[in-house]
């Protein structure tokens, strides 16, 4: 999913705009909402891992019983 919202053609030019910008204002706008989007992303990432972990955990213990 992350891939998905980084590489269509919005995201691209979001990123783009980012970090090469002629504009610093453009810059300064577009910086922090890429890094807090991609911390975002990131979380959710680990998110569901830990949620994997859980479920998988679940079933193997409810296999054995």
């Amino acid at each position: 999913m992350a891939a998905a919202l980084a590489l269509n053609p919005l995201g691209i030019d979001f990123l783009r705009s980012a970090f090469s910008a002629n504009e610093q204002l453009t810059r300064d706008i577009a910086r922090p909402l890429v890094l807090a989007a991609a911390v975002a992303m990131g979380l959710l990432a680990v998110i569901e891992w830990l949620v994997r972990m859980f479920i998988s955990r679940r079933r193997a213990r409810g296999a054995r019983a």
